[in-house]
């Protein structure tokens, strides 16, 4: 057991895992940066240490400072929740060098699976259907013109590196392709420090859905159903929901099968999210590997009725799952909604400020994940997400239902929000009628 856990992280994430830890019985260590001072996670944690000034690169993403703050509280393990650290393996090696536990993969399979062209060659051996591309790397406009002319356009031009949407173009033919490449390439390199680059085919209109994982050291692999995630602006996730209503049981089943071949083929542990991409006929297609846990893990938690950041803290520590494949049931429908500060009408502005009232909504099967009070701050330094609400109900249609509710009752005054934006996707009716694709935002919005 462990004795002291330190958060490398903050907001809801932070918020969650400190919850965690206290059912455990595990003391928690919250880590801020002076504009976080009064954030609730650090409230909340039993202890608490300041890391440095605002900036993501002075605090949450500093190294040396987060393992020298582990080892002055005497934490015996990291979590790092999701973004950040979560999957740096540089960060994963200096945690063994100081002798703690970084709760989630080794650092060598975060490397395997982090560079995206090593985890499509990695699939391709292993038999799980990925999308046709390059199996090699490509570093220049030239080798990469040629291999996109053997995959017929269009195609998608990815940053090896990449998350986030960042280092990703689509050239519909072979006039616009070196300047989409040479974006692309160039936006790789000054995100990730990477220009290594990968060539796929374009699946146009197709479903995002992804499926949860869960290994321990002693050879158990569970896979605990499916989110679809396929409302996102900007490759940047809006709704998710549980069970998808773009799949059939058969399809889900392979689905499932895949995602733990791909989790054995790594030899992985702790939690991670195995995503596809599925085309209008019905295909699917290996698309990334996750190697942490999800923003959206709470939707998955709803409908198999298990706490997946306790189940990562007890794998880190060596137990076995406790679970078994036969013992995950999908019950239900779940939903959630991301919450963020931002001012859609405005091309979704960042929306910083003072909460000077705030009331979230409650009752049977609906659950919000925030770090939200009234009083507080919210710094203009960090992500604009600032809450989760998520439901779960019967069937679809009620699961709806409840979320329409849900966001009718949620009050958040002083900062401007999508709420009313949300509200829109719920009522519109292709999303309702369950036909919604990652290309959905934009036709929502009248954007070509």
């Amino acid at each position: 057991m462990f004795n002291k856990i330190l958060i490398a992280n903050r907001g809801e994430i932070a918020v969650r895992i400190i919850r965690a830890c206290r059912c455990m019985g595990i003391r928690s260590v919250a880590i801020y940066s002076k504009e976080d001072a009064k954030s609730l996670h650090v409230q909340l944690a039993d202890q608490r240490i300041c890391i440095g000034e605002g900036p993501a690169r002075n605090s949450y993403l500093n190294m040396e400072r987060i393992i020298t703050a582990a080892r002055n509280m005497g934490a015996d393990a990291i979590h790092p929740g999701f973004g950040f650290l979560s999957e740096n393996s540089r960060f994963v090696r200096m945690c063994e060098e100081n002798g703690i536990t970084f709760i989630g993969p080794s650092a060598d399979v975060i490397d395997r699976m982090g560079n995206k062209s090593q985890a499509r060659r990695t699939m391709m051996d292993a038999g799980v259907p990925v999308v046709p591309g390059t199996k090699e790397p490509v570093f220049n406009a030239g080798e990469a013109e040629k291999a996109a002319e053997e995959i017929g356009y269009p195609v998608m031009i990815k940053a090896s590196s990449g998350g986030g949407g960042k280092g990703m173009r689509v050239a519909k033919n072979a006039r616009e392709f070196e300047f989409q490449f040479n974006m692309a390439q160039r936006e790789s390199a000054n995100a990730f420090g990477d220009d290594t680059m990968y060539i796929e085919r374009f699946i146009e209109n197709p479903r995002h859905v992804e499926i949860q994982i869960m290994a321990d050291a002693h050879g158990n692999v569970a896979a605990l159903g499916e989110r679809d995630c396929s409302v996102q602006r900007n490759h940047q996730k809006l709704i998710e929901e549980s069970p998808s209503p773009a799949i059939s049981e058969k399809m889900r089943k392979e689905m499932n099968r895949c995602a733990v071949l791909a989790a054995r083929t790594v030899n992985y542990t702790n939690a991670g999210t195995i995503e596809f991409i599925v085309d209008p006929h019905g295909g699917f297609y290996f698309m990334e590997m996750n190697t942490r846990i999800q923003v959206e893990h709470g939707v998955t938690e709803m409908v198999t009725g298990t706490d997946l950041i306790i189940e990562q803290i007890r794998v880190a520590m060596g137990e076995k799952l406790s679970f078994k494949q036969s013992d995950i049931i999908q019950r239900g429908h779940a939903i959630e909604c991301r919450i963020n500060a931002e001012i859609p009408e405005k091309n979704f502005m960042p929306s910083p400020g003072l909460i000077k009232h705030m009331h979230l909504p409650a009752g049977n099967g609906v659950r919000v994940d925030t770090a939200l009070y009234t009083g507080y701050k919210i710094p203009s330094e960090y992500d604009s997400m600032i809450a989760k609400v998520i439901v779960h109900a019967p069937d679809r249609e009620a699961a709806l239902q409840k979320m329409r509710s849900a966001l009718d009752e949620m009050v958040i005054l002083g900062v401007e929000t999508n709420l009313d934006f949300q509200y829109q996707i719920l009522r519109n009716p292709v999303f309702c009628a369950g036909e919604a694709d990652t290309s959905f935002i934009e036709k929502m919005m009248g954007i070509d």
